[in-house]
């Protein structure tokens, strides 16, 4: 039999007003409830369980690798506290058979949890060292307060400047991750109690998300928080034309003919996929002669003339056996969203929308028409 062991809970539930639909937005293209499962599974933490009312977050977590435990509507409301929802997803859980020795709470509205920082802090607690622990960053700043409408200092003398090098430091919480040893926790019912632990984790993993304008700041971090791939883990390519094949502008003569710019170093790429035996696919909204054009002369699949970009991608999947989650959709314009929401790996353009920017998993150096697909078939075949 197996002993005590730390499962990692995650509370969502489907109602948000300050962000509609949060835990299940994407930031660098995937979903904030999928990054803390992943970062749980990434931690080393075996029993991964989301706790949701909510059937389409239920389908994300599970998408991710996690398990799912249906929260009850009394405390799935906004007055509802999340020591409430991981008290009734012990019991949930412990009644499959799983000995809970210790509990990681993680919180998806954090969508950089550090999961080297996860995994000591669980070390921290299963091995009695602390009874919970949390995530924290290290800051300097001086504190102040109010006091009938006066500003007074908190966590300093006023009177007195020393340098930041003289300054003891104080630590900011995160509300990224929380672990807990489970029977100290049934019997404080709040994640602070016993012996507690810090767990330092960089300043720049602290975005925590309760509005539009973290969540656009956090998209806008992502690269710089966690890199651009540099390889592809993907099984087949699936582009747009206009803005990723080309630079987005066309030249009309006076019969309306248009003519487009491409590049000769796509092309390359693109044979250079075919030729490693990846699928590739274009998708374009266009109804026009040059699109069939240099899908012929690239020899490859396209179909033009798409309203519902999703629809039919999911259709070609389906017919080609091909798995989008391993899938990369490689955009520029918002016609082109609901199609990167279905893959595995959103690709924009370096001259792409924001709104598509903020879609992508990853944010390529080149632009439509200038190594853009290049650039995705460098990296595809890196991995292979």
């Amino acid at each position: 039999m197996t002993g005590p062991e730390t499962v990692a809970i995650i509370p969502a539930r489907g109602g948000s007003k300050g962000v509609p639909r949060k835990n299940v937005l994407p930031v660098a293209g995937i979903p904030l409830v999928a990054r803390a499962v992943r970062a749980a599974l990434a931690a080393g933490i075996r029993h991964v369980y989301v706790s949701t009312d909510d059937p389409e977050i239920a389908a994300v977590a599970r998408a991710a690798g996690g398990d799912v435990v249906d929260r009850p509507a009394d405390i799935a409301g906004d007055t509802a506290t999340s020591e409430a929802a991981i008290l009734h997803a012990m019991d949930a859980i412990a009644a499959t058979g799983v000995k809970i020795g210790s509990v990681a709470f993680l919180q998806a509205t954090s969508p950089f949890i550090p999961s080297a920082a996860l995994a000591e802090a669980v070390r921290m607690v299963a091995s009695g060292e602390y009874d919970s622990a949390f995530s924290a960053y290290e800051t300097y700043g001086f504190l102040w307060g109010r006091d009938g409408g006066s500003a007074v200092a908190i966590n300093h003398d006023a009177s007195f400047r020393p340098r930041r090098q003289d300054r003891e430091p104080h630590f900011m919480e995160t509300g990224a991750f929380y672990v807990l040893d489970a029977a100290g926790f049934r019997e404080a019912k709040f994640r602070f109690f016993g012996r507690t632990g810090i767990v330092e984790v960089p300043e720049n993993s602290a975005v925590e998300i309760d509005n539009l304008f973290e969540f656009e700041m956090a998209g806008a971090l992502a690269p710089l928080v966690e890199g651009s791939a540099e390889i592809l883990p993907v099984d087949a390519v699936v582009t747009d034309f206009d803005g990723v094949h080309t630079d987005d502008a066309a030249v009309v003569d006076g019969t309306g003919l248009e003519s487009v710019r491409v590049s000769r170093g796509d092309g390359m790429g693109v044979s250079l996929l075919r030729k490693a035996g990846v699928p590739l696919l274009i998708l374009s909204t266009e109804t026009n002669v040059v699109v069939r054009a240099r899908a012929d002369k690239l020899q490859v699949p396209v179909i033009h003339g798409v309203g519902d970009k999703a629809a039919v991608l999911t259709r070609w999947a389906e017919e080609n056996g091909v798995d989008l989650a391993k899938t990369a959709y490689v955009g520029n314009d918002v016609n082109d969203l609901p199609a990167m929401l279905l893959v595995g790996w959103p690709i924009a353009v370096a001259d792409a929308r924001p709104e598509v920017k903020r879609a992508a998993r990853v944010i390529l150096r080149s632009a439509g028409g200038h190594g853009a697909v290049r650039e995705v078939a460098d990296r595809v075949l890196a991995g292979r």
